[in-house]
């Protein structure tokens, strides 16, 4: 029954009720000429031989894993199924579905979604409609007529949005929303491994087929975790799948990359060349100048530059000012806010909603914002920054004025480059440009509103010359007396 190579797993004998044994055996996975499921995992209970094939090795694996853990949980197996007993329940609660019907799918996560809805920020509740979307393409069975998975992803989130419910969907999506109400899998289908399986690449993949950023997959799997935790509590399922899944690791994504960072005469240049955008009448980059500005020099993100007052504004007239802020404007759909507006109104990231941050601000940046207020005033409700007509600056504003003064201020080749791609690069540059200069990293982290440890893993790579000045401390630390 055992081969030379394959050491069987076994666990001590004891007592278990009748027709369960607590002697089990398992061998390693194996190959089998089968052309569909080649991969086979073979183990014993109560001196029966058990088998199961699977398509692939890593499903083989996951399954020898989960009984390997049944087996350490100190489990009985039942003799007649070779299952553990806890799977043995799962599947008597399952059949007794007439009386407690498993929920679907896209009920759930619509009932889930509502709960978390009133706590919520909207680009929280616009990441969770997201990463859930991307599992529900999983989540629904195929056949002639599946729309397309751009279309399903669509209609999933306009269907989640509480707002919605009871309304007759866009006429553009209302094939794909009946798909998703009629054709989505039970909830328990997520405890299938073949199922899970491709759970598991829609966290990972983009619509297109390539991988999604590392970003992007651990936000999917941290809210797909939350709700399925959810089911584990409220019945829907017996245990969290994921909890048995292997995370991807990502190292890349969370460091910046050095190329996107502008030295100080590239900034200038820059800044410069957005005063050049539009037409001179229309001011559409002369207004922004300052906005990009505050991110260059004080490292602040978009979201809090364009949620920056006038009385959070300390701008003396010879010295260094202050900037004190004390809310995000982030930007998200109208449907994922309370207000209606594309900008929710939130406090600063990671903190309380009532705290502040106080950001000294040098003699430079004090001159470019007083001289913007000079110029184009005060927008609505006391903010610095402004569209024309005085409502909130636009991402979709400052993204595009970005990309025309860098076409402006950069030769083709730099152009090209990821050099400055994104105006939160100017953050980057900033915080940069502090570490090298020797500002202790707790400071820099508490100016730009992030934790010790963030900084350093996302920086780390960034700073410059401290290498030789440490060896040059160390060198001298090590020194005898009467060395030279």
């Amino acid at each position: 029954m055992s081969t030379t190579d394959d050491v069987p797993a076994r666990r001590p004998h004891g007592e278990a009720r009748p027709g369960y044994s607590l002697d089990v055996r398992l061998w390693k996975v194996t190959r089998v000429d089968r052309k569909a499921r080649p991969y086979q995992l073979r183990w014993v209970v109560g001196g029966k031989v058990r088998s199961a094939t699977f398509a692939t090795s890593a499903l083989a694996e996951s399954r020898r894993a989960e009984l390997r853990q049944a087996m350490r949980r100190g489990e009985a197996f039942e003799i007649a199924s070779g299952q553990p007993e806890s799977e043995v329940r799962a599947a008597e609660a399952a059949a007794s579905a007439d009386v407690n019907p498993s929920r679907r799918w896209f009920e759930f996560c619509r009932k889930y979604v509502a709960g978390r809805w009133r706590t919520s920020a909207a680009k929280t509740r616009e990441g969770l409609a997201d990463a859930l979307a991307a599992v529900s393409l999983a989540m629904v069975k195929r056949g002639n007529g599946t729309p397309s998975d751009e279309h399903l992803r669509l209609a999933f989130r306009w269907g989640v949005v509480p707002a919605n419910a009871g309304e007759n969907p866009p006429a553009h999506l209302k094939t794909a929303y009946d798909w998703l109400s009629t054709a989505d899998r039970p909830v328990t289908d997520l405890a299938d491994p073949e199922v899970f399986e491709d759970v598991l690449y829609r966290l990972s993949y983009k619509l297109d087929g390539t991988p999604a950023a590392g970003d992007t997959y651990r936000r999917r799997r941290r809210a797909l975790n939350t709700a399925l935790e959810h089911a584990v509590v409220a019945g829907e399922l017996p245990e969290n799948p994921l909890q048995r899944a292997r995370g991807k690791h990502f190292s890349s994504d969370s460091v910046v990359d050095r190329r996107v960072l502008v030295n100080a005469v590239q900034a200038r240049q820059l800044l410069t060349a957005v005063s050049y955008v539009g037409s001179w009448d229309r001011c559409r980059g002369r207004r922004l100048v300052a906005f990009y500005a505050v991110l260059y020099y004080a490292g602040l993100r978009p979201a809090e530059a364009v949620g920056l007052r006038l009385p959070d504004c300390h701008l003396p007239e010879a010295g260094w000012g202050t900037l004190t802020l004390r809310e995000t404007r982030p930007v998200s759909g109208k449907q994922w806010t309370d207000s209606g507006e594309r900008h929710d109104r939130r406090g600063l990231k990671a903190r309380q909603a009532s705290s502040d941050r106080p950001v000294p601000i040098p003699p430079a940046l004090v001159s470019i914002l007083r001289a913007h207020l000079k110029t184009f005033g005060v927008a609505k409700e006391g903010r610095v920054f402004g569209n024309e007509r005085g409502g909130v600056v636009g991402s979709s504003t400052y993204w595009r004025v970005w990309e025309e003064a860098r076409a402006y201020a950069l030769p083709p080749d730099r152009f090209a480059s990821p050099l400055a791609g994104r105006p939160y690069d100017l953050r980057h540059a900033c915080i940069t440009r502090w570490l090298n200069a020797g500002v202790p990293i707790a400071e820099v982290a508490r100016r730009v509103g992030n934790s010790p440890e963030v900084i350093h893993r996302r920086y780390h790579s960034c700073i410059d010359g401290h290498e030789e000045a440490a060896n040059r401390r160390i060198e001298q630390a090590m020194r005898i007396d009467g060395d030279e």
